[in-house]
């Protein structure tokens, strides 16, 4: 079997950007200017979802030092709580990310489309191109870690050298106008709200802006040393808020806040300022560069996943096979990777269904981060983390915890459907875990 201790800094740092930076921050800052209503607010609520995620990234960077296991996030829910638990999460989340990979690369088709022919083409294009994106990584990935986490790693630096262009067009000192606007799409202001509420709504898309770093701990097994993990998780999220901090900034200094208010999208109108009506290709490009880096990432974290339910006895065996020569998770991946292929014949629809996962990964980020303490009370990993972490931690984790409690009381005041569609299907997936697997893995531990 390849070796598994493949990853360095550098490489779990780029993971830690890369499971967070996606297409949202290219879009999503406009809809929350026309919810914060000020960018007073505005700028206030992406500075405090920052703190939360960097109070979030010193929380799991302790638990995946006490708890350095392949398939840390389905782990540490197991281990803290119970089996059921972790089948339940992570069940849903694998089913929610194969869903959200073939949304994604859908979408990526559209800009391939508009780059190439400057049109949207057909169903028959779209689907072809979102497979093509998924073969190939799927491909890479069968070639095992090292390969796939140096393909992830060129695909992100590129990205993020784009992300800083963007940022640097606050120096062309142009001012550059919409083209569009989000029909339909919310529009708040302090006139007829209160500032507190439009911060709590405004916090919303912008904590899951800032999320994925959990699953980072998915590849707690791998690094070259332990004390990799909290180092990589703690520098790639600097990296993250200070991008999109900045980037922030760009778009009220080239757009203007009130004009960028769910103006479609924005990304585009910062490219237009280095590179004129040729910016709106560029944008393309870098837009289904972010795609291949989306698949990539989960191709490389989701399988890692199976793996550990399977090792757990609560996912069939066939998960747990690893190929001897390369190390490739080969099941998981090809599994992974026919789910999102299967999903891509039902069009980018599928991702209005998958509302409630926005409440599930409140609770998921809340409860996992939680493990922080009963970690320390059994004093796992405590010679690892002895001397290595600060006292404050805790104090950070229990604020993280709070805040994304109160995320998930936000996302059931606004869309209370999502939330019992949610909650409806955590119940079903632990009911399937004691009809199926409670039994085996009772044996198993």
């Amino acid at each position: 079997m390849a070796n598994k201790k493949q990853l360095s800094l550098f490489d779990l740092s780029m993971i830690v950007v890369s499971l967070v930076i996606g297409m949202g921050i290219f879009r999503n800052p406009a809809s929350v200017a026309a919810t914060s209503g000020d960018s007073s607010i505005f700028f206030l609520v992406w500075t405090v979802g920052g703190i939360i995620a960097l109070c979030g990234a010193l929380t799991y960077a302790e638990i995946g030092l006490r708890l350095p296991a392949m398939g840390g996030y389905y782990k540490v829910f197991a281990h803290c709580y119970h089996p059921a638990i972790g089948f339940s999460v992570n069940a849903i989340i694998l089913i929610s990310n194969a869903a959200s990979l073939a949304v994604v690369a859908l979408i990526g088709s559209d800009y391939v489309s508009d780059l190439l022919f400057g049109k949207p083409s057909g169903i028959l294009f779209n689907t072809t191109m979102a497979i093509a994106a998924v073969g190939i990584f799927f491909f890479v990935n069968l070639l095992g870690l090292k390969t796939s986490s140096k393909t992830q790693n060129v695909l992100i630096i590129i990205k993020v050298g784009l992300v800083l262009l963007l940022i640097a067009s606050i120096f062309k000192g142009v001012v550059v106008a919409p083209h569009g606007y989000e029909e339909g799409s919310p529009l708040y202001s302090l006139s007829n709200h209160s500032a507190l509420s439009l911060f709590l709504i405004s916090m919303i898309p912008v904590c899951f802006a800032y999320g994925g770093y959990q699953q980072t701990i998915n590849f707690g097994s791998e690094v070259k040393k332990p004390t990799i993990i909290p180092k990589g998780i703690f520098i790639g999220i600097i990296i993250v808020v200070s991008l999109y901090l900045l980037i922030n900034v760009a778009y009220i200094d080239v757009i203007g806040f009130d004009k960028m208010k769910n103006a479609s999208a924005i990304g585009a109108l910062l490219c237009e300022a280095w590179f004129g009506p040729f910016g709106a290709k560029v944008f393309d490009a870098l837009m289904f560069l972010s795609v291949l880096a989306y698949v990539n990432i989960l191709l490389m974290s989701n399988p890692r996943v199976m793996f550990a339910m399977s090792i757990d006895k609560v996912f069939p065996k066939i998960f747990s096979y690893v190929s001897p020569k390369t190390g490739a998770l080969v099941t998981g991946l090809a599994t992974f990777s026919f789910t999102a292929i299967v999903v891509t014949f039902f069009g980018k629809g599928v991702d209005s269904i998958l509302n409630f996962t926005m409440f599930l990964d409140s609770i998921g980020m809340s409860t996992s981060a939680a493990t922080l303490f009963i970690l320390r009370k059994r004093l796992q990993g405590e010679t690892m983390a002895k001397n290595s972490w600060n006292k404050f931690t805790p104090m950070l984790a229990a604020f993280f915890v709070f805040s994304y409690f109160m995320i998930a009381i936000g996302v059931v005041i606004k869309d209370k459907s999502a939330a019992i569609t949610g909650t409806g299907l955590l119940l079903l997936f632990l009911l399937l875990y004691y009809i199926f697997y409670a039994k085996k893995a009772n044996t198993a531990n």
